[in-house]
């Protein structure tokens, strides 16, 4: 799985390498400990149309198709939103995955709707996993040789006390790059081709051949992935200082 990522990136250089438009540098601090139900900017594409700014945030697939009939077009957005996906049709209190399965993430009915028209980019410079020892646990930081990797996402907006409230998961797969030595999953990455095809808010007609190209993207990034051990104050959300670039710098293990 991936439980805890690091996006140490200013607004600006997001809107800069995926280009989208808006999204507000005084919402957002980089942080090198992102953890369930923090906030974090994911990079969406939204149908708009010239007569109002209504889109698809409604989360239901008519919307979409909706707006995309009405001469609407696609804008890239970076948005802040919160980690652990709430559908618009959730009960409160329900469950709020921060991961979605790719082997089941186009069947499994807590994601399908967000799988076929609701796709974002979680952006994040590495992640963290845990590795027991015998005296605790051991956390790594995985990250590549670029300063951005482009996880998988699927958003929802759900209307709370009349305000939208976004919320996003976080696609994985079975191990393929360095994580495999420490953990069994790691989060589908895109390869920057496929950043289009993904963000587009069309819904998905053939879902076989996206899920195979999410399968090659991520192979293909995994090969440039690499892992390190930091130190164990990362171990705990609630008392570390997300801004303290410490968190991951690489700690040498007692042999």
């Amino acid at each position: 799985m991936c439980g805890r990522f690091a996006m140490n990136k200013e607004t600006d250089d997001l809107i800069l390498e995926f280009v989208a438009r808006g999204g507000d540098p005084q919402q957002w601090r980089p942080s090198y400990s992102v953890a369930p139900t923090d906030s974090a900017p994911i990079i969406r594409e939204r149908m708009h149309t010239s007569e109002n700014e209504t889109d698809s945030d409604s989360g239901a697939d008519e919307g979409a198709d909706a707006a995309q009939g009405s001469g609407a077009e696609a804008i890239r957005e970076l948005e802040l939103a919160a980690w652990g996906l709430k559908p618009a049709w959730a009960k409160p209190g329900g469950p709020a995955p921060i991961n979605a399965r790719l082997e089941s993430v186009a069947t499994n009915g807590m994601f399908r709707s967000a799988f076929a028209s609701h796709r974002c980019i979680v952006p994040m410079t590495g992640y963290y996993e845990w590795q027991q020892q015998a005296d605790g646990k051991q956390p790594y930081f995985i990250h590549a040789d670029t300063d951005l990797l482009a996880a998988a996402g699927l958003y929802s907006a759900r209307r709370v006390n009349d305000e939208w409230k976004v919320t996003f998961t976080i696609i994985t797969r079975e191990a393929r790059d360095a994580s495999g030595d420490v953990h069994e999953r790691m989060p589908v990455f895109l390869t920057p081709d496929l950043w289009d095809r993904w963000l587009d808010p069309t819904p998905i007609a053939a879902k076989d051949a996206a899920l195979a190209a999410l399968d090659r993207s991520s192979l293909a990034v995994a090969r440039s992935i690499t892992t390190y051990p930091v130190a164990r104050a990362v171990n705990n959300s609630r008392t570390l200082d997300p801004a303290d670039p410490t968190l991951i710098a690489p700690v040498s293990l007692p042999l």
